[in-house]
């Protein structure tokens, strides 16, 4: 399968701003690039790239005062299968865990586990651990929590959603990603491109999408609180604690969001002239 994503973007920066971008595939998946990949920006200023401590692609420029555009547009090739499902799958042990993981077991900044502990165990306490928990805990959130885009809010913890029931991809995917670090369950952030493919369209505006990473048996699982059903053609941008590592764009000075679209479609391959095809 192919996939053609990429997005449209405009700040209005009312000075010469700092920005960072994270808006790069991430290194995982560079190898599945069919073509390139480059950030355009209009006007064209200098720019660089540097990994961060996540493993992340992130874009350094000064923006000058004035309409700041950013481009790309690219074609990946995907497997197109659907979320790996393992049911077998086992939740490590603590002290078994690679020191790099650990991390995935902290409270962060909208992940605040502290905050729901209590509720964690109540809750899931008596499920048995790895992926039976962690799908009870996707259906837990998938069902208690509203989703609509008139529920944004930047600022929101795993805790205010639970309180609030309501929110957007990210706030069911810092909602899981805390219960399950709650529970001992290693769990990350990305954020990325995901399509409707292989389901019925929807009618909101394209926009990245969040979801979470779990490890368990040794390695990462995706799982989606939101949809709550496996879905093809993920593309990770990035991976970290919360969105709070993964921003899209941070300006270290005032800018405003003009423009912003972004595209993730599969590309259907054309079929061959039924003449030439005889031939």
């Amino acid at each position: 399968m192919k996939i053609r994503a990429g997005y449209d973007i405009a700040f209005e920066c009312y000075q010469n701003t700092p920005m960072t971008l994270m808006l790069s595939v991430h290194p995982d998946r560079t190898c599945d690039l069919l073509t390139t990949q480059h950030i355009a920006l209009l006007p064209s200023v200098a720019s660089r790239d540097y990994c961060d401590a996540f493993g992340n692609i992130c874009t350094r420029l000064v923006a000058s005062p004035g309409l700041l555009e950013i481009h790309n547009v690219f074609t990946i090739a995907d497997s197109g299968r659907p979320d790996e499902v393992v049911p077998e799958a086992r939740q490590c042990d603590v002290d078994e865990l690679p020191d790099e993981v650990i991390v995935y077991l902290l409270g962060s900044r909208y992940c605040d586990t502290e905050k729901l502990s209590q509720v964690a165990w109540h809750q899931f306490g008596g499920i048995i651990g790895g992926w039976q928990r962690v799908q009870a805990i996707c259906d837990y959130v998938h069902n208690l929590v509203d989703f609509g885009y008139q529920h944004a809010r930047n600022d929101r913890t795993a805790s205010e959603g639970h309180a609030e029931r309501r929110g957007v991809c990210r706030d069911f995917a810092h909602l899981a990603v805390t219960l399950c670090r709650c529970m001992n369950i290693p769990a990350r952030y990305c954020t990325g491109y995901l399509g409707d493919i292989g389901v019925p369209k929807d009618p909101a505006p394209m926009d990245f999408s969040a979801w979470f990473e779990v490890f368990l048996d040794g390695r990462w699982f995706s799982f989606d609180a939101r949809h709550n059903h496996p879905r093809i053609g993920r593309i990770v941008i990035a991976r970290g604690r919360d969105a709070a590592d993964v921003a899209i764009s941070t300006s270290f000075g005032r800018t405003q969001l003009v423009h912003f679209n972004v595209v993730t479609e599969e590309l259907v391959e054309e079929p061959a002239d039924r003449f030439e095809a005889a031939a």
